[in-house]
């Protein structure tokens, strides 16, 4: 932890997250934190392709306040540097006084990873057994061992990726942690044998067929962002019940936005997000059911990560007035 001599709001780096962080207790922590009302949130991005700014912004009132500051700059790698950087200010809801400054980046991989799988364990099958990951980018290996907190069933985990040597690399990697994985080349053979099949890729077109799912699948799509970008293709959509983590977040996605423009479905068939499915919604109606969940992201996301983040590094901190604010969960 550095603290700055002239404000005394302390930085928490990723080693200082990773050291207080584990995945089970986030997801608690975001179950009850949907439990409570939505916070007030907006997201505005400007600038060229080349450098652009993303401000996503969350307010609990009374609670919490949270801005997520990323930067964009797809040129990066060729300098020895990230193409996407991120800090997040978390300020008190009551005073705005600012309480903590977080490196972001690694933040998302934990809040991303944790809004899947809270979505798995309402949607998925308790008896999932096999898990296909496809893409092996960063968040790839958060997003297995969330499901698998979710689920502990999952004996098997399959790999794809576009560059297959990619695939085999992070197999290796979760080997070594004592995870099941194995890279595979064949997506569609291993679609068919899935239960849970999460998505984490830059593809601008569908890669996922519904003629692949069989009965009983969860789909978790998570890499497709913008409105032109979709991960799985319209057949999934007519099979599946469609859920996401938030309404506001979806409605500028391509997972929702190109699906109804083809007339595969309607926005009634959104069923549902988070805040409904932890408050008794139907999810999951039978066990044939084929579930899609949109992992859309939002600042309100961000914030509940914030939060949790810091009860655990300094829990005489936390905001008081809400169950999830540490109270119930510490």
């Amino acid at each position: 932890m550095n603290e700055s001599p002239s404000t005394a709001v302390p930085f928490y780096g990723a080693d200082a997250q990773n050291g207080v962080i584990d995945l089970g207790a986030l997801i608690d922590w975001m179950d009850a934190a949907h439990r409570q009302g939505a916070p007030d949130t907006i997201d505005s991005l400007v600038g060229p392709a080349e450098s652009r700014l993303f401000v996503r912004s969350a307010v609990l009132s009374g609670e919490a306040m949270g801005a997520k500051v990323v930067s964009i700059c797809p040129g990066n790698p060729r300098l020895g540097l990230p193409s996407v950087q991120a800090l997040l200010v978390l300020l008190d809801g009551r005073t705005g006084t600012p309480r903590a400054v977080l490196d972001a980046t690694n933040l998302t991989y934990w809040r991303t990873a944790a809004d899947s799988a809270l979505g798995a364990r309402y949607l998925a099958r308790e008896d999932a057994r096999t898990l296909l990951m496809v893409g092996a980018g960063g968040l790839a290996p958060w997003l297995i061992r969330a499901h698998r907190r979710a689920r502990p069933g999952l004996a098997d985990v399959l790999i794809w990726n576009r560059t297959a040597a990619r695939a085999e690399q992070l197999a290796e990697t979760l080997a070594q942690e004592g995870v099941p994985a194995t890279a595979v080349s064949d997506l569609g053979a291993a679609a068919q044998r899935a239960d849970i099949i999460s998505a984490a890729t830059m593809t601008p077109t569908p890669l996922i067929r519904g003629e692949w799912l069989k009965p009983g699948t969860h789909l978790d799509l998570v890499g497709a962002y913008e409105a032109e970008t979709r991960e799985a293709d319209d057949a999934c959509v007519r099979r599946a019940r469609f859920f996401t983590d938030f309404r506001h977040s979806a409605n500028d996605v391509g997972e929702f936005v190109l699906p109804i423009a083809s007339g595969a479905m309607q926005e009634a068939d959104l069923l549902g997000d988070l805040y409904d499915l932890v408050r008794g919604a139907p999810g999951r109606l039978a066990e044939t059911d084929i579930t899609l969940f949109k992992n859309a992201g939002g600042g309100h996301l961000d914030l509940m990560t914030a939060q949790f983040l810091l009860h655990r590094l300094t829990p005489t901190e936390a905001a008081p007035g809400r169950p999830w604010s540490g109270r119930s969960l510490g």
